[in-house]
């Protein structure tokens, strides 16, 4: 199976952005785990700051699923939703904090609707439970 991650604004600093909600390991490191834990599949990964970026990720995928953390445009981006809903790969949105116990801006994602389903709130490994659901779950797929 090959699955996509996409990681939006702010993720490139993981490791050192706010590591009281983030945590202290950069994304590059947990990506090694990550590829290590799910030995046999092919992960691929992409970051950007910027919205159009990921929309471009979206419509340019060539992979079996797709894992999106939007960060901030998961609450602001009806063109995102709109870049999900338009291809046929699914997609699971992931959360690294849980956004429900967070501000109430947090609470709302436009993204949601969209996706086969939302993992948040168990840190990093966010990532390996979406990628699970993928493996697991052949509807999914």
């Amino acid at each position: 199976m090959k699955l996509l991650i996409i990681n939006g604004p702010n993720l490139n600093l993981l490791g050192t952005r706010e590591p009281e909600i983030y945590g202290s390991q950069s994304f590059e490191s947990y990506l090694q785990e990550l590829r290590e834990m799910l030995d046999g599949e092919e992960i691929e990964y992409m970051q950007s700051n910027h919205e159009g970026d990921i929309i471009d990720f979206l419509h340019g995928a060539d992979c079996d699923g797709i894992i999106l953390n939007a960060g901030a445009y998961t609450h602001t981006s009806l063109a995102i939703a709109d870049a999900i809903a338009a291809i046929q790969i699914p997609v699971i949105e992931v959360h690294i904090s849980n956004v429900a116990a967070r501000e109430a801006i947090r609470h709302t994602s436009l993204i949601a609707p969209e996706c086969k389903g939302t993992i948040a709130g168990f840190g990093l490994n966010s990532y390996f439970l979406a990628a699970q659901a993928f493996i697991m779950d052949p509807s999914l797929r």
